[in-house]
This record gives structure tokens, sequence and C-alpha cells, in this order.
């Protein structure tokens, strides 16, 4: 089965999310993310960080470097399972 995750959006509107894939990049780890309610859904992209507490905790990638690379990687790992 799959993990379903749920996250606030700006208005603190709680959404729920099929997680389709973690993967590394460099010294981080990412977290691929469809919104499960959502006749067109669109890949979330987020960093992997824990807070002082151990909890796993979601972020969005404010860096456009940082971003452009994830990205980058996600769509090679995509091509590399449909192979």
């Amino acid at each position: 089965m799959n993990q379903i995750i749920t996250l606030l959006d700006e208005l603190g509107n709680k959404i729920e999310f099929e997680l389709i894939a973690t993967f590394g990049l460099d010294d981080s780890e990412y977290a691929a993310l469809i919104p499960i309610n959502d006749d067109d859904p669109m890949t979330y992209l987020l960093r992997i960080e824990y807070d002082n507490n151990g909890e796993l905790v979601l972020v969005t990638i404010d860096d456009e470097e940082e971003f452009k690379d994830v990205i980058e990687t996600y769509e090679e790992i995509r091509r590399e399972k449909l192979q």
C-alpha cells in the first residue's frame, strides 16, 4: 500500500498526498508527492529534513539551482522506471 501524507496549504486546508518516491541528491533527501483528489495531479518535490525531535519535515525548495537539480534527478529516476 502506498504511503499517504497530509499537508496543510497556505490557507490551513488539509490536503492528502500520495508519496510516490524518495531519493537522495548530494547530501539531501527529497520526496515526490502527488495530491490524491486531483483530476490532473501535479508532482510536488520537497526536501526531507528533520526537526529537533527527529520528526520528519517536508520543506519547500526555495533555491532555484537546487530545485532545477532535483527536477532533473527525479525525471531521470522516472525514465529509468519506465524502461
